[in-house]
């Protein structure tokens, strides 16, 4: 029997989603392959994953797809793994570099520019370097670890530093290992999940796993809750293996992924998820919100999701209504 392709994003924030099939009882179910956001939906729009953890955004772009319920990687608050870094006032920017392994946070910082910061800048595709963005750029979005290790080294030298209002840089720092951004003195830093929950005051959906409609069954389903409850019981083993990789310390890395990500897609997330999409909609990053597709609960856990439902259901047909 062939197994299913699965194209997991390599950042720390979807580790405990997977832990269960790469470290866990369902190491050898499916074949696994590891990139960057934006080629985790490429692989499932070209046929070369069944499914995938992709940036929000990408469902809307694809057809014959199913989303998996009741998981995401998602922040009800702060995510401090997709930041904007800014060289002045984020409403002073006039150009901002985007991070090209990103597609929803590129959504999500020009929904921002346009709704919370009332700015409309140059937007430009670059690497994830922050220094070389910011050598280009006023501003740059920045996601996943690179943008989680500039976090923790910001919130080292705040600590340090706690009247430097709300800025910080080379100039704060006495040790170059320190410095979040070499090569940038003074540094502006803003949390997009948290800049979007303070402009729609809900939480913000990163990404979702995804498949073709006709592969995702309940059994795989269970699987993948399965891979997810076996990873959130094992988030302190989860952030030493981690540590090892990225130079981290442990502890910065368990309280992320305990304190800032969320695993769920729960009632309060699916209605920032469709809140996104309508949003995207109506800048015109997508023709339109389409309502969420659902693959089968396991038939025990199908009632857990049924207060839910019903509720996306009749959102989806006033909204489709008004257009």
């Amino acid at each position: 029997m062939t197994k299913l392709r699965i194209s997991i994003v390599e950042f720390l924030n979807t580790a405990p989603l997977v832990w269960g099939f790469t470290d866990g009882p369902l190491q050898s179910r499916y074949d696994l392959s590891f990139t960057v956001p934006s080629l985790c939906a490429e692989a499932l729009r070209s046929g070369q994953a069944d499914v995938a953890i992709i940036p929000a955004i990408e469902y809307q772009r694809m057809d014959g797809m199913v989303v998996l319920p009741e998981m995401a990687v998602a922040a009800k608050h702060e995510v401090r793994s997709i930041l904007v870094l800014a060289r002045k006032p984020i409403e002073q920017a006039k150009r901002i570099a985007l991070d090209t392994n990103s597609r929803s946070s590129v959504a999500l910082t020009r929904l921002l520019c346009k709704g919370l910061w009332r700015i409309a800048p140059e937007f430009i595709d670059a690497a994830p370097d922050a220094s070389a963005m910011l050598a280009e750029a006023d501003a740059a979005l920045l996601i996943g670890d690179p943008a989680l290790r500039i976090r923790l080294k910001v919130d080292a030298l705040m600590a340090k530093v706690p009247d430097a209002k709300g800025c910080c840089g080379s100039d704060l720092a006495s040790d170059k290992d320190d410095i979040p951004v070499p090569g940038v003195d003074t540094l502006f830093v803003y949390d997009v999940a948290d800049e979007w929950r303070q402009m729609t005051g809900k939480p913000c959906v990163l990404a979702i796993w995804v498949g073709r409609r006709e592969l995702i069954t309940p059994e795989v389903v269970a699987d993948f809750l399965a891979s997810r409850e076996y990873g959130l019981a094992r988030i302190g083993e989860i952030a030493e293996a981690a540590s090892l990789k990225l130079e981290l310390p442990p502890r910065d890395l368990e309280s992320y992924l305990r304190d800032n990500i969320d695993f769920s897609l729960d009632a309060a997330n699916l209605e920032g998820l469709e809140l996104y999409f309508r949003e995207c909609a109506a800048a015109g990053l997508i023709p339109r919100a389409r309502p969420i597709e659902f693959a089968p609960l396991p038939e025990p856990m199908r009632p857990a999701l049924e207060p839910v439902r019903p509720a996306l259901a009749e959102r989806a047909g006033s909204t489709q209504g008004s257009r």
